[in-house]
């Protein structure tokens, strides 16, 4: 920041108020320093290297005015807008509700906080005062307004291991606005690549649908529930500190998959994994295994009012889509901590992972972290791919003004070759940024060397294009919506399949199948009141199964996945080939089975 001080003052105060706008002012800046000097010792080394220096910085002080100057004219539209709206008075008032509750959330969770530091460490006097001054400041809060149901907002909230509320310098951090102020390059690098690859998907046809119509389900039997009423603030309040995956929560708060189905999902562009195994080229074959790592995202653009149902031990799901060439088997193997393993196969590639979630409370968000591998091979070339997944994020936890994001790195490997590997950036937007900067993903793969091969990018909701490709191209755009989707929790078509239980398909599921799962099927019915009562029931038994399974000093052994090691070492979960054996002969109607609901 220091270069940019210097430039800023050698400007006159009056060549800064010749014009009355940001954006006829900045444009004057490089053409200021690209003249030449008129003095003789301009032609000097020193001279023209520092004349070089100076227009190299005012253009990177020039780029990044000009992007400052065009977010601010953005929300300065978009306020004008809002003020201007008919809404405006009813949303101010939820939205001071909605701060209010949130304080009091802060002020008792910091509270918690100093209070168990002060146990842990050398008591004091002063110690003690902060902790008597804060609860002074909670009592006051208090009586001020007290949380309640009516006044908190419904959101999406999963079984979390832990509840962490921020420092203050965390808050600062996770809001976006310390990424604005400590090193903006980075992000005007991947601003600038992006509002290319935008343009380059907007001008690119639509690919042609490969995938035929089976005649399955196109909506769901009920609308999702108006769940406005559920106060997860109050929830949250009410179990600060406690491991909120023992917590039960609210019916309405759900969409009725479970996570397990989620994990399917995945699957909806498996095409891409099949023009990978039919690619020759180890380069080209990486970007159609990126594209396919990135479309895993698409589904949760719509996804944010709603949370999956949490499998219970020992549930399944199978999927056999002859449509897409696959079928796919998932276990929810562990309960403490949560863990749901996954295989899919296919004549072109076989997928496998084991998911398991870390989750943080901020305060004003919330922030989802999964860990395990996902893992893909293709069948005609022998590569064994290996990729992480990104933290997924979802803003204003507490409002109405919510959305979701996801940032990070992914490192795609090629375990069985180190031709190339491939380097995925999921950019987290800025506090300021404008709606059309978010969802940006950019991505390079790379030789043994380092040496970029290829370039591609875009928005994991929009679309990925890859500009080194012999012919440059959209590689990958998610499918249209179904008509009415926010109706129907927001739902893809592929995942308002997901659920659908047909007459024939039934005799030959096990007993501990997700669509037979009642609570989740009286969701899908829009019975919710109904489902919370069956909820209750099902997560009663799982408690009972425990206890007595801890009498008599057994534990539950998965019935499809295998636990095993990795190359590198790690705990993964395994299919160990029973589950379509059984099916086929001698059938599950035909074996023992856990009674799971």
């Amino acid at each position: 920041m220091k270069p940019f001080r210097g430039i800023t003052k050698s400007l006159s105060s009056s060549q800064l108020n010749s014009s009355s706008l940001l954006g006829t002012s900045v444009p004057s800046i490089p053409d200021y320093v690209s003249t030449p000097a008129n003095s003789p010792a301009s032609t000097s080394p020193e001279s023209k290297k520092l004349h070089q220096d100076i227009c190299s910085m005012s253009l990177k002080v020039h780029a990044s005015l000009r992007t400052a100057h065009e977010a601010l004219a953005q929300e300065r539209q978009r306020l004008r807008d809002t003020w201007s709206g008919r809404d405006l008075h009813q949303n101010t008032s939820a939205q001071l509700n909605n701060l209010c509750s949130l304080a009091e959330l802060d002020v008792n969770s910091r509270h918690t906080k100093i209070h168990k530091l002060s146990i842990s460490s050398n008591s004091s006097d002063d110690s003690f005062r902060t902790v008597e001054q804060r609860k002074s400041v909670s009592s006051r809060c208090s009586s001020f307004r007290a949380p309640s149901i009516a006044d908190s907002v419904a959101e999406y909230f999963d079984a979390c291991d832990e509840l962490k509320c921020a420092s203050s310098s965390e808050m600062s951090d996770e809001s976006g606005l310390s990424d604005g102020s400590s090193n903006s390059e980075p992000y005007e690098a991947h601003a600038m690549a992006s509002r290319k690859y935008r343009a380059s998907l907007s001008k690119a046809a639509a690919k042609p649908n490969t995938i035929k119509s089976t005649g399955r389900r196109t909506t769901l039997p009920a609308v999702c529930p108006d769940n406005s009423h559920v106060g997860l603030m109050t929830i949250l309040y009410n179990n600060i500190g406690k491991d909120l995956s023992r917590v039960s929560m609210p019916a309405a708060l759900n969409e009725p998959v479970c996570l397990l189905q989620r994990l399917c999902e995945e699957l909806e562009y498996s095409d891409l994994l099949d023009t990978a195994n039919h690619t020759d080229d180890p380069f080209q074959r990486m970007v159609y295994i990126a594209a396919f790592a990135i479309s895993g995202y698409a589904t949760a653009q719509f996804r944010n009012r709603y949370k999956p149902f949490n499998p219970v031990l020992g549930e399944t799901f199978e999927c056999i889509r002859e449509d897409r060439g696959f079928r796919y088997i998932s276990e929810q193997v562990s309960h403490h901590p949560p863990i749901s393993a996954c295989h899919a196969d296919s004549d072109n590639f076989s997928f496998w992972q084991d998911q398991r979630w870390k989750n943080k409370f901020w305060g004003k968000s919330l922030e989802i972290m999964p860990t395990g591998m996902v893992n893909v091979t293709l069948k005609k070339y022998g590569d064994h791919y290996e990729w992480n997944k990104v933290v997924t994020c979802i803003h204003n936890v507490l409002s109405q003004q919510r959305y979701l994001e996801h940032y990070g790195e992914v490192i795609i490997q090629n375990l069985n070759s180190s031709v190339c590997t491939c380097k995925i950036t999921f950019v987290k937007s800025r506090y300021w940024g404008a709606d059309a900067a978010r969802n940006q993903v950019q991505g390079q793969v790379l030789d043994q060397t380092g040496n970029v091969i290829h370039r591609f990018g875009g928005f994991w909701h929009e679309g990925i294009f890859c500009e080194t490709l012999p012919v440059p191209q959209c590689i990958w755009k998610p499918n249209p919506q179904p008509k009415n989707y926010l109706l129907y929790y927001g739902f893809s078509s592929f995942a308002m399949e997901m659920n659908e239980l047909v007459p024939e398909l039934k005799p030959l599921l096990p007993p501990t199948d997700t669509r037979l799962r009642p609570d989740q099927r009286l969701l899908e019915e829009g019975k919710v009141e109904e489902t919370d009562k069956k909820k209750d029931e099902v997560e009663e038994k799982q408690r009972e199964r425990r206890k007595i399974m801890a009498k008599r000093g057994e534990e539950h052994i998965p019935r499809f996945f295998r636990k095993s090691l990795d190359a590198a070492g790690r705990e993964v979960w395994l299919t160990n080939g029973t589950y379509w054996k059984i099916r086929e002969n001698p059938g599950f109607a035909n074996v023992n089975n856990l009674e799971l609901w």
